[in-house]
């Protein structure tokens, strides 16, 4: 089995005369925390998107978990889980409720979502708030639980788009202990982020700008290349090239 959990060569998107995503290439690796990062209006959402089997390349092409980003998106949706910033989760339905309803989506059996809601309940705590409706769930618990259920049916990879945005530093960094966890077990972390304190807790970082895939390292290396004391600094200095506006 390979190690190379997403795969994309040349991977491009145009809408008519503008060109989106430019012929990016990368791997990302089984257990791999990847940060992928960009100004608004670099393409990383338009990446993503295609990724995730929302929209098919122009050209180029990839692989999302063995499946052809060309040819099989429905297939993508079914082996991968999502999160963004706008939680998905139904306030007015039970915690228990919603564990159910996407479960189903994902395709588990009624045995198998019995289960792995039980499981992860336990894990995070939450067995007491089993029928507590999520509207009343505190922020920080909505984004725990949010994440929960977009590992319940075990995916090879797990979409973050902007996840921690709007939370205190403390659910921030509760929040990046799940996804240490889930990366330690094998799940690949493929996230979006503004803050620049989180891109240093990533394995690698790719950093778009104009549609292009511009530096591709660890934080580290990054830092080294280009003279700088933090990450910020680092993405500042690409963006600051910038041809596209807001």
């Amino acid at each position: 089995m390979t190690d190379i959990v997403i795969s994309v060569r040349d991977l491009t998107k145009r809408f008519g005369d503008f060109t989106a995503v430019d012929r990016i290439s990368f791997d990302v690796l089984r257990g791999e925390i990847f940060g992928f990062l960009g100004a608004n209006g670099a393409g990383k959402t338009t990446a993503m998107r295609m990724l995730c089997g929302l929209s098919y390349p122009t050209s180029g092409s990839g692989t999302v978990a063995g499946y052809d980003v060309m040819r099989e998106g429905e297939k993508i949706k079914h082996h991968i889980g999502y999160m963004s910033q706008r939680f998905s989760l139904y306030n007015d339905l039970t915690v228990w409720e919603n564990m159910r309803l996407f479960a189903g989506i994902y395709g588990l059996t009624k045995r198998e979502t019995e289960e792995r809601a039980a499981e992860l309940l336990d894990r995070l705590n939450f067995s007491s708030e089993r029928n507590t409706l999520v509207g009343s769930l505190p922020l920080g618990w909505k984004q725990k639980l949010s994440f929960a259920i977009a590992t319940i049916h075990r995916p090879e990879v797990v979409f973050l788009d902007e996840p921690t945005g709007g939370v205190d530093p403390v659910t921030r960094r509760q929040f990046w202990e799940m996804i240490y966890e889930a990366a330690e077990a094998g799940t690949t972390i493929f996230v979006t982020t503004h803050y620049m304190d989180e891109a240093e807790y990533c394995s690698r970082v790719s950093i778009m700008v104009d549609g292009q895939v511009r530096a591709l390292d660890t934080p580290a290396r990054l830092k080294q290349q280009f003279s700088a004391e933090s990450m910020d600094e680092v993405f500042r200095t690409l963006a600051r090239g910038a041809q596209r506006g807001e």
